[in-house]
């Protein structure tokens, strides 16, 4: 049996993807809201990777979950996004705008940060080492954990986002 990838079982629903967008429009869900239904999908398929020992996938879907999440959190605080995977810079900068405690945002920013170097090699290896013989069940578990830590706290914030003092 071949070890199911987050992208196959993401995709395993064409639909989701339509539904989410006309769910959002009957409820009027904004982009923050969408992309935190996005990312507990997302988590989901990361515990199923973990069940199935693929640690790099977990350690590179991870990342996503992380970056899509800080995403959302940079949108729900009025700050688009860049197009980078690495949003770390982004919320040092901002932080003021950001309705977590200061060193919330430097715990996520160093995820961030972390996650983001081992995007790739999680994903392609490199010439002296592939990713299942480089990543092992605790790097796995830390890259799932940041994630989830990472999602709980944009969670916290809320749809409502920063309150107006």
């Amino acid at each position: 049996m071949s070890k199911p990838t987050a992208n196959i079982l993401l995709r395993s629903d064409p639909t989701l993807h339509q539904r989410l967008l006309a769910e959002a429009k009957s409820r009027d869900l904004s982009l923050h809201e969408l992309c935190l239904r996005r990312v507990a999908i997302r988590l989901k398929a990361v515990e199923v990777l973990l069940a199935y020992k693929s640690y790099p996938d977990v350690v590179r879907e991870s990342q996503e979950v992380v970056e899509l999440a800080l995403k959302a959190l940079l949108r729900q605080s009025g700050i688009e996004p860049p197009r980078i995977h690495d949003v770390s810079a982004i919320l040092q900068a901002e932080k003021s705008r950001i309705a977590l405690d200061s060193s919330t945002v430097d715990r996520l920013a160093k995820i961030s940060k972390s996650m983001r170097r081992d995007r790739e090699l999680a994903f392609y290896g490199s010439e002296d080492l592939t990713p299942s013989e480089f990543y092992g069940e605790d790097d796995a578990t830390l890259a799932l954990n940041d994630a989830r830590l990472v999602v709980a706290e944009v969670q916290r914030v809320g749809p409502a986002g920063p309150s107006a003092e």
